[in-house]
């Protein structure tokens, strides 16, 4: 559980590989724009601010949240990029939908990165309300899309050893 009014997206910028030869590809759901435009601007800085070239960040828009496995297995097959940030919010309402669409997005990024060599950070809100959302876009926890950017950068170094 987060703590009251913790930053959780601080990063020591000395312990991250340099991102300058690194691609990457960000697939962002245009559901919940105000929480996935927040998580993505957090990881395209989180990104430039650790050597990567504007250049090399490529960034593609699916519908919602359960779209995010598809543009990220096409993404991948484009062959441009080292890594793929799925980048999504799902907060929960009245019905199972939540559970469903939580479930599939989930397993789909976890089957993503058994199958491919390309590793897919995982990057999808899944909160009980809106505020907690805004919370972990930008707000007092930070941003969740600085956290994948960071996670990114960590995997493709593994990817290369």
């Amino acid at each position: 559980m987060a703590t009251e009014n913790k930053n959780l997206s601080a990063y020591d910028k000395a312990t991250i590989p340099n991102a300058n030869d690194f691609r990457f590809g960000i697939v962002v759901s245009e559901w919940n724009e105000n929480i996935t435009e927040g998580l993505f601007a957090g990881a395209k800085e989180a990104l430039l601010d650790c050597g990567a070239l504007e250049r090399n960040i490529i960034r593609w828009n699916v519908p919602g949240s359960f779209e995010l496995t598809y543009g990220a297995k096409r993404m991948i097959e484009t062959k441009e990029v080292d890594c793929v940030i799925a980048i999504g919010s799902v907060i929960k309402g009245e019905t199972m939908h939540f559970d469903f669409v939580c479930q599939g997005v989930t397993q789909g990024i976890k089957d993503l990165n058994v199958k491919y060599d390309t590793p897919v950070i995982f990057c999808v809100l899944t909160d009980d309300t809106m505020q907690q959302s805004i919370d972990r876009s930008g707000g007092k926890h930070g941003n969740k899309g600085t956290e994948a950017a960071i996670a990114a950068i960590k995997m493709i170094q593994l990817r290369n050893l």
